[in-house]
């Protein structure tokens, strides 16, 4: 008995021994990788020493300190990924009025791709938006200058000047064999990031971006909507084409303007621990209506977030065509004295867990952006115009005549005569008389008229149902 005791013990102590043995070669190994790691760090710290000292002392032209650390700052923080970048000072003042809604520049939301900035989305109603600037053009050269080299910072920088100059920008565009230029002249871009209008019995809610005024705008015009059209309200469309984004705090506000329940994201960063998610609170401020969200590939970021939070919810029908693919977030971190720095830290996911980023929010019914032409046909025969066609008794509560060769003939001459609306035959048609003659027409809104058309017949449906059943 004594001898198993023993025995035991002996087990005890050397199970215990392996354990500590292994424990401490574990935290060796763990304290020499560190040690390692940290030899590492200090080697490349001197190597960035040595090369700035090199390029201080042995560059053709003397180059300030402050202009190589800023240059060191912008290079390791664009590497990393294109929304990553050192602000400065004055960069850092130009994006806090940016989120306050008033800026000084062209009017269009850029990023950096390929060494080229790229177009996410022209501003409503500023110059690069009046000049023809579209979502997904590539400006190559600034006045002449090449872009390739500059960081989207010093880009951005190049394009904001004094309000009333000009600035010359080359353009590559999909679909277009040659670059162009385009002269656009700088102004002061104030952002109205909420228009809304009635569209017969539908509420249009057009969002341009994300900025401060954002949900205010939006619960006004809900607002307004439920005044003005009252029970004959059919639905809302919320347009987010072409827009690039904003403050995430208004994403989720204006998501949960449209949700009673759920949650509208989630951002994940590289800890598990710091994952935050947001949900929405109680009360539908659309209150219950249909709602299509009109989207294309200049909506981006935020516009995503709502997006796909009420796709996924299934309370919005998604349509227009693919958007952005921008699915991550940026922080601001201010460094006192010197600027700032956006350093992106987290994912966004949208309700069901998706990620979009690189991807894109898939609309449910895509439709592309085109142009609508009226056309008439040669001939417009109809059953009347037959001879000997059967008369209509019940037409307007009147005997519909029977019409005739000669009738027809007539009709067909008269057809075949130029006319001016509201002048008789006799009048010549005069420059300025009409103003649908010398003024070109509004291209038709082709997303749009389809988004109409959808909730019209929605609330058509919804009529004859309600009918059906009482």
């Amino acid at each position: 008995m004594n001898t198993r005791k023993i025995k035991i013990a002996t087990a005890t102590v050397f199970i215990s021994g392996v354990l500590l043995a292994s424990g401490v070669l574990v935290g060796a190994t763990l304290a020499a990788e560190e040690k390692k790691n940290d030899n590492n760090t200090y080697q490349l710290l001197n190597l960035f020493g040595d090369v700035f000292e090199r390029v201080r002392a042995e560059y053709v032209e003397k180059p300030t300190d402050e202009e190589l650390i800023e240059s060191a700052i912008t290079g390791m923080l664009t590497a990393l990924d294109p929304h990553s970048s050192y602000m400065t000072a004055k960069n850092f003042r130009d994006m806090q009025v940016n989120t306050r809604g008033e800026f000084g520049g062209l009017g269009i939301q850029v990023t950096m791709e390929r060494g080229f900035v790229k177009v996410i989305s022209p501003i409503d109603d500023t110059p690069a938006f009046r000049a023809g600037v579209e979502a997904g053009d590539f400006v190559t050269h600034l006045d002449g200058e090449a872009v390739q080299g500059l960081a989207l910072s010093e880009a951005v920088d190049k394009m904001r000047g004094k309000v009333g100059t000009d600035i010359k920008l080359t353009i590559r565009r999909k679909g277009v064999a040659d670059a162009f230029d385009v002269t656009i002249t700088r102004a002061v871009i104030k952002i109205t990031s909420v228009r809304s209008r009635n569209e017969n019995k539908v509420g249009y809610l057009r969002i341009t971006s994300f900025n401060e005024q954002t949900e205010k705008g939006v619960k006004k015009s809900l607002a307004k909507f439920h005044k003005e059209i009252g029970e004959d309200l059919e639905g809302i469309v919320l347009d987010l084409r072409n827009n690039p984004g904003g403050l995430l705090d208004q994403a989720i506000a204006v998501s949960d303007a449209f949700l009673s329940k759920g949650e509208i994201v989630s951002t994940r960063s590289r800890d598990a621990e710091d994952t935050q998610r947001y949900n929405a609170k109680t009360g539908d401020l659309a209150e219950g209506k249909p709602i299509i969200v009109l989207i294309n590939g200049g909506s981006a970021s935020a516009s995503e977030i709502v997006a796909g939070a009420l796709q996924d919810h299934h309370r919005a029908i998604i349509l227009g065509t693919k958007s952005f693919g921008k699915g991550s977030v940026q922080t601001i971190m201010p460094l006192p004295g010197h600027g700032a720095m956006r350093l992106t830290t987290a994912r966004y996911y949208t309700p069901s867990g998706r990620s979009i980023q690189a991807k894109g929010i898939d609309p449910d019914i895509v439709v592309e952006q085109a142009r609508i032409e009226t056309i008439e046909p040669k001939s417009s025969r109809r059953e009347a115009d037959l001879r000997g066609a059967l008369d209509n008794p019940g037409a307007n509560g009147k005997d519909v005549p029977e019409k005739t060769g000669k009738d027809t003939d007539k009709k067909k001459d008269d057809a075949d005569k130029p006319a001016t609306p509201g002048a008789s035959k006799n009048d010549d048609v005069k420059p300025g008389d009409s103003a649908d003659a010398t003024k070109p027409k509004t291209p038709v809104d082709y997303q749009l008229a389809r988004a109409l058309d959808l909730l019209h017949g929605l609330s058509l449906y919804s009529d004859n149902v309600a009918r059906r059943t009482n």
